[in-house]
C-alpha cells in the first residue's frame, strides 16, 4: 500500500454493541485508519432502507476491541443511513473501502436485499466505494439477539484476507461488493471458493397462521433448501453442501443481461 493511509468505514445492521462488530474491528486494526458508524438497535432485515422519520441523530459510543476501548458512532436509523451519516457528515475525507459485519447469520440467495448487512455495502457502493459484507453462520435464533458466544476466529482472518486484498488492488470493473459467508463448521484449512448468487431463496416466511409451519420459530423465517435443484456453482451451494467459504461478487447494476435492442423489438 502506497500513499496517505486509507480510511476504513465499519458498520453493520446488528447494532454498535455486537460482538460482530468488534470481531471486524479487530480483524480490520493496522490496515488503515478505521471509522465505525452503525445502527444505535437491532437493524436486521432492512436492507438499504431509510428509517421513515430520516432521522440524523448521532451519539458517541465506546465498545472494546481487543482490551481497548474505542470510539463508535451510533445513529438512529438504518445501516444505510448510518453510512450515508458517515459519508457526508462524520468522515473527515472519503472512505476507501466499507466493511459490514461481521453479521450473526448468513446471507445467501436471491433474498439478500433484505439484508442490512449488505444494505450497508450498497450504500457505500452508491458512492462508488467498494464494499465488504462477512457473514458467518449462526443459529436464527440469535439473529435478532445476539450473543457472545459465537466464535469470530476464521470470520475474523478472512475479513482480513479481503479487506487487505480490495485496499491493494482494488475490485475489477462490474463489481462493487464481495459478499463473504463463513461456515460455522470452517477452519484455517476450509478453502474458498468464487461463487455465484444462487435463485434459490435461502430464508422462507413462517406465517403464525399456518398449522404447521416448517421449523416454526420466534424469528418469522427458516431454512429452506431445494439441494437437487442447485447450481453447483452457486453460494447457498458452496456453502451448505461443500461448506466452504463463499464469496460472491456482487453490483449495484440490477439490469439484465439480455440484449436490449431484441428486448425493445419484443415489446415493441
Amino acid at each position: 500500500m502506497t500513499g496517505a493511509t486509507p480510511l476504513i468505514l465499519l458498520s453493520n445492521d446488528d447494532g454498535v454493541y455486537s460482538p460482530g462488530l468488534a470481531a471486524a474491528a479487530e480483524a480490520l486494526a493496522g490496515l488503515g485508519e478505521l471509522l465505525i458508524v452503525a445502527p444505535k438497535s437491532q437493524q436486521t432485515s432492512t436492507g438499504r432502507s431509510y428509517d421513515r422519520r430520516n432521522t440524523t441523530a448521532v451519539s458517541e459510543e465506546w465498545i472494546e476491541v481487543a482490551g481497548c476501548k474505542v470510539r463508535v458512532y451510533a445513529v438512529d436509523g438504518t445501516p444505510a443511513q448510518a453510512v450515508m451519516l458517515a459519508l457526508y457528515k462524520i468522515a473527515s475525507r472519503r472512505p476507501s473501502l466499507v466493511v459490514a459485519g461481521i453479521n450473526y447469520g448468513e446471507n445467501l440467495g436471491s433474498g439478500v436485499t433484505i439484508s442490512g448487512t449488505v444494505g450497508v455495502c450498497l450504500e457505500g457502493a452508491s458512492s462508488f466505494i467498494p464494499g465488504l459484507a462477512v457473514s458467518v453462520e449462526t443459529a436464527i435464533e440469535h439473529h435478532y439477539h445476539t450473543v457472545d458466544t459465537v466464535d469470530f476466529t476464521i470470520a475474523r482472518h478472512w475479513t482480513r484476507h479481503f479487506a487487505r486484498s480490495i485496499l491493494a488492488c482494488g475490485l475489477p470493473p462490474g463489481v462493487d461488493i464481495l459478499k463473504i459467508d463463513v461456515p460455522a463448521s470452517a477452519t484455517h484449512q476450509t478453502p474458498w471458493r468464487m461463487t455465484r448468487l444462487s435463485r434459490q431463496r435461502y430464508y422462507l416466511p413462517a406465517f403464525p397462521s399456518e398449522a404447521e409451519p416448517p421449523r416454526q420459530n420466534s424469528i418469522g423465517y427458516y431454512i429452506n433448501v431445494d439441494r437437487e435443484n442447485l447450481e453447483p456453482d452457486s453460494d447457498i451451494y458452496a456453502f451448505v453442501v461443500d461448506r466452504v467459504v463463499s464469496v460472491t461478487p456482487l453490483t449495484t447494476d440490477l439490469t439484465t443481461h439480455t440484449d436490449l435492442g431484441d428486448l425493445a423489438r419484443c415489446l415493441a
